[in-house]
């Protein structure tokens, strides 16, 4: 079995767990968690498992980017920035077209590329607890590749509220957009994702893959095409003045002064 150092990953009755493991971060995304996790999938597309759990340790599903990385982000040049927006980019590609059916056990918050790793997957099960929101706005980011995979998810009118505002979603509102399948008690998560997981062995593997296969086609070229906006969107944000302003006063616990609100237009 391969060792990772931020996921750790299971097997059992058919079917692969994969947990994201840095709870001390509320499972914040790393460059190396993100490719750990694109590792994993890839492994677990070419295993006999035939379903996969996604997870996080701990209290948390995921925050989002850790915000050490981001601080760093706004002194690196454009081209590390554009091949960090590329690796989240095809980390959410991969799970939006893995082949396999795939369970996002949510629990607890899922933020920001959190939320969409929470969201993307073919089922979504979350507690009571979770929380679910795109909050890049607040600290002067976009969310310009997860909100490709938002619209598709609920539409341009629901998808402007949400990135725009930046507010948090109870599991309960998230349900009813469609973004969760199921709400289970805390104590009962795990088991109820397994419990899906065994149903979904009971049907046509192939069946199931030419479904997946079949949508993600649909979606390709589009996707092809705003992805790409949507990385160079993302680089240069890192670059802007009120990123360096928004990331500053999350660190200090502060209320931004946003720079491009006292520019001449």
């Amino acid at each position: 079995m391969r060792l990772f150092k931020s996921i750790f990953t299971e097997s059992s009755n058919g079917v692969k767990t994969i947990t994201m493991d840095r709870p001390e971060k509320r499972n914040a995304l790393t460059p190396e968690l993100i490719e750990e996790l694109v590792i994993a999938l890839h492994e677990a597309e070419t295993c006999d498992c035939g379903v996969v759990i996604l997870t996080g340790a701990g209290q948390a599903f995921c925050s989002g980017l850790d915000v050490e990385h981001l601080v760093t982000c706004a002194c690196c040049p454009p081209e590390v920035n554009r091949r960090d927006s590329e690796r989240m980019a095809h980390v959410l590609r991969t799970l939006y077209e893995f082949p396999k059916p795939v369970i996002a056990a949510v629990n607890g918050p899922a933020i920001a590329g959190g939320m969409c790793l929470a969201t993307i997957p073919d089922f979504t099960l979350a507690t009571p607890e979770s929380k679910f929101g795109y909050n890049e706005v607040r600290v002067g980011y976009v969310p310009a590749i997860e909100a490709s995979f938002l619209l598709r998810q609920v539409g341009e009118k629901r998808t402007r509220e949400l990135l725009l505002t930046g507010r948090l979603l109870k599991a309960q509102e998230a349900l009813q957009l469609g973004l969760v399948t199921q709400i289970v008690a805390g104590p009962e998560l795990m088991l109820s994702a397994h419990a899906l997981a065994q149903g979904l062995l009971l049907n046509s593997p192939q069946s199931m893959q030419c479904i997946k296969s079949l949508l993600a086609k649909h979606a390709a070229r589009r996707l092809d095409e705003e992805i790409e906006d949507a990385i160079a969107a993302n680089a240069h944000q890192r670059s802007t003045e009120d990123f360096m302003e928004g990331i500053q006063a999350f660190k200090e616990h502060r209320r931004a002064n946003w720079p491009s609100r006292h520019a001449r237009v």
